[in-house]
C-alpha cells in the first residue's frame, strides 16, 4: 500500500516512500514495544515492596499511562503499590525504566539533550520532527536539555569537592610534557531578575548580563621548525559556569586534575590581566608559569595610543612601533618607567596612563615573551577565545535570548560535556551517580 500511493506520473518519489515507510516502521516498532512493556500481575511473593518511610508497601492493581519513544507513543502497563502507613504509592517498574515521573524514555530524553544542547529549543523541537519523525514541544525540549544539563553540573560539583579535598583517584598514565590551564569570562544575556542591583559595563546604567567563567585544559607535546607551540590534537577540555572566581578555582582545579596534571612536567597558565584568574591560579596551580595573554597585552598598549593621540591614526601607528617592542622583547620595566615619565595635561589622560603602567608592573613577570618562546610555550591565549565563543557564545548569545542563571548554568555544562567527548560516559553512569 506505501509503495502506489508514492508513485506519481514522472515516477517514483523517493522520499515520500522514505517518510512513509518509516513511518511505517515506527508504528510497528511502537506496537511490539507497547506489548513487551505489559506487565503482568505480580505473583502472590512480589505483591509487597520496601517503602521509604520503613514499611511495606501493598500491590494494588496495573495501572497504563503513556510513554513516548524513540519509535513514538507507547502504552506503559506497570503494577502499583500503595503503603497503608505513609500513603505513599509507587511504581518500582518506572524507576526500572528510568521513566519515573517523566513522559519521555531515556533514548529520547538524550536526544532533546544533544539537539537543546547545539541549537535554540525551537529549532532542536523541528530537528526532531525531520530527523527523527517524533513530535515534541520546544517547551519539552527547554525542560529536557536544561535536566540533563543540571544532572552534569551537579556530577561535576561532587567531583569538584572531592578533587579539593584530594580524594579523586590518580592515574598513572604516561608523562605530560606541558599541560596548559586556560581562563576568560564572558557575558551571557540575562533576565531581568538576575541582574537586578548589579551595575553595568556604563555608569550609571544596569547590567543586562551575567559573566560566565570558562576554562579550557590542553596538553602541547611538540613544536614546529621554527618553535612555535603546537597545540596536541583532540586535547582540549572545557568547563565552565556563571559563578564567583572563588567556586571557578575548584572547578578549573578539578579539570586539571582529571587531565593529568600530577603527571605535568610543567603547566602553564594562560589568561588576560584580569586579577581573578591570577588570584587563583597562585593556590590552585603554584608554581606554574604564568603568562598574560601577549595580544591582550599589546591592546592595552594600542588603547593608551588612541587616547593619547585621538584622531590621528599615522601618529597611533608611530607611538606604537617605538613602544610596542618594549613589551615584545619583555622589557616591562622599561615600559613602565616610560609611561610613568608622561604627564598629560589632562587629569583624566593623566590617570589613565598610571593607570596602565600599574598593570604591566603587576604583570612584569607574566610578560617575559622571549623566555617563553625559548621554551616553546604559547603566549596567546586564543584557545579559550575560541572557547567563548564556541561553548557559550554560539548558543547562549544569540538573538532575543535571556537566561536564568540556573538554565545558562544548565546549558553551558551540557555543552562543554558533548564537546568533551563524555555525554555517552555520563548517560551511561548516570542512574548509578543519582
Amino acid at each position: 500500500m506505501i509503495l502506489p500511493s508514492c508513485r506519481q506520473p514522472g515516477g517514483l518519489d523517493l522520499e515520500a516512500v522514505e517518510t512513509a515507510l518509516r513511518a511505517a516502521m515506527h508504528r510497528a516498532g511502537a506496537a511490539a514495544l507497547s506489548h513487551l512493556l505489559q506487565s503482568p500481575e505480580p505473583s502472590p511473593a512480589q505483591r509487597r515492596v520496601a517503602c521509604p518511610c520503613g514499611q511495606q508497601a501493598q500491590y494494588r492493581e496495573l495501572r497504563s499511562r503513556r510513554l513516548l519513544t524513540m519509535v513514538g507513543p507507547v502504552e506503559l502497563r506497570r503494577p502499583y503499590y500503595l503503603c497503608a502507613h505513609c500513603h505513599h504509592g509507587q511504581f518500582p517498574v518506572d524507576a526500572q525504566l528510568d521513566v519515573e515521573k517523566r513522559d519521555l524514555s531515556p533514548g529520547v530524553r538524550r536526544m532533546l539533550a544533544l539537539v537543546g544542547a547545539h541549537a535554540p529549543f525551537d529549532h532542536g523541537r523541528q530537528q526532531m520532527e525531520t530527523l527523527a519523525g517524533l513530535a515534541v514541544t520546544t517547551k519539552a525540549v527547554e525542560r529536557t536539555a536544561e535536566q540533563v544539563g543540571a544532572e552534569i553540573a551537579a556530577r561535576e560539583q561532587r567531583e569538584i569537592q572531592r578533587a579539593w579535598q584530594l580524594d579523586l583517584p590518580l592515574d598513572d598514565g604516561d608523562s605530560i610534557p606541558i599541560l596548559y590551564v586556560e581562563m576568560d569570562g564572558t557575558g551571557v544575556p540575562a533576565v531581568a531578575a538576575e541582574t537586578q542591583g548589579r551595575s553595568g559595563k556604563q555608569e550609571g546604567q544596569p547590567a543586562h548580563t551575567r559573566e560566565a567563567k570558562l576554562g579550557c585544559v590542553f596538553t602541547q607535546t611538540n613544536w614546529d621548525e621554527h618553535g612555535y607551540p603546537i597545540r596536541d590534537p583532540d586535547s582540549t577540555t572545557y568547563t565552565g559556569a556563571i559563578e564567583t572566581a572563588e567556586r571557578f578555582g575548584r572547578r578549573i582545579y578539578r579539570e586539571a586534575c582529571r587531565r593529568g596534571a600530577h603527571r605535568a612536567q610543567k603547566i602553564v597558565a594562560l589568561g588576560d590581566g584580569a586579577e581573578w584568574i591570577w588570584n587563583l591560579v597562585d593556590p590552585a596551580f603554584p608554581g606554574a608559569v604564568q603568562i598574560v595573554d601577549l595580544y591582550h597585552a599589546r591592546q592595552h598598549l594600542w588603547d593608551l595610543a588612541r587616547r593619547l593621540h585621538p584622531n590621528h591614526t599615522v601618529h597611533q601607528n608611530q607611538w606604537m612601533l617605538r613602544h610596542q617592542p618594549k613589551l615584545d622583547e619583555g622589557k616591562i620595566e622599561a615600559l613602565v618607567r616610560f609611561l610613568r615619565s608622561l604627564h598629560p595635561d589632562s587629569s583624566e589622560l593623566a590617570e589613565a596612563v598610571q593607570k596602565e603602567a600599574a598593570y604591566f608592573e603587576r604583570n612584569a613577570e607574566r610578560m617575559r615573551y622571549p623566555e617563553f618562546r625559548r621554551q616553546h610555550l604559547f603566549v596567546g591565549s586564543g584557545v579559550i577565545e575560541a572557547g567563548c565563543r564556541t561553548v557559550v557564545g554560539s548558543r547562549l548569545k544569540q538573538s532575543g535570548m535571556f537566561w536564568t542563571v540556573a538554565g545558562a548554568n544548565a546549558i553551558i555544562a551540557l555543552r562543554a560535556c558533548c564537546l568533551n567527548g563524555a555525554l555517552e560516559d555520563h548517560w551511561a553512569s548516570r542512574r548509578a551517580v543519582a
